[in-house]
């Protein structure tokens, strides 16, 4: 009998880059001569990033470099679920985004859905927030990577495949 091939999809994002992407995004707000004076704050915590400014055009142009920062360091968009915009005191604005981390169990079943309608042999398993698929030929594998590829424009989270073996 042949042994079992496998590997885990998961979402996920290295936190450190995210911290040098905000760390060079500041550093370029502080230096530009049109955001010098806005008194522009980021605040990153494990779970969400806080933006504070004076109004909702220096809001974009901040927006615009941290993302070019963070697409610079290979990080994707995508981990970045942005709130509206919020008016907070002194006539400043702020916006927070939630950063997306794990597989939700909907993305988990409705990844697990695609995988066996396009792959009938294949056994996806939902453990957590990561999702197993197995199968009896490396072949497979590879083509399951490859469609969850090609279908990364409709899922909402960046995808990583680890463990294969």
């Amino acid at each position: 009998m042949a042994a079992e091939n496998s590997f885990d999809v998961v979402s996920d994002f290295d936190h450190q880059e995210l911290v040098n992407a905000v760390d060079q995004a500041l550093r370029e707000i502080n230096t530009r001569y049109d955001l010098k004076d806005t008194r522009t704050t980021l605040e990153l915590s494990k779970t969400e990033l806080v933006i504070t400014t004076d109004n909702e055009l220096s809001l974009r142009s901040v927006r615009d470099i941290l993302e070019t920062k963070m697409l610079r360091r290979q990080l994707s968009l995508k981990i970045l679920d942005y709130a509206k915009m919020q008016d907070v005191s002194g006539g400043r604005v702020a916006q927070t985004a939630t950063l997306r981390k794990g597989i939700n169990s909907d993305l988990a079943k409705k990844l697990a859905k695609m995988i066996r309608d396009a792959f009938p042999k294949v056994q996806p398993r939902i453990q957590g927030e990561t999702l197993r698929v197995t199968s009896k030929s490396r072949d497979e594998l590879q083509a399951i990577i490859q469609f969850l590829r090609d279908a990364q424009d409709t899922i909402e989270v960046p995808l990583q495949f680890t463990n294969y073996r």
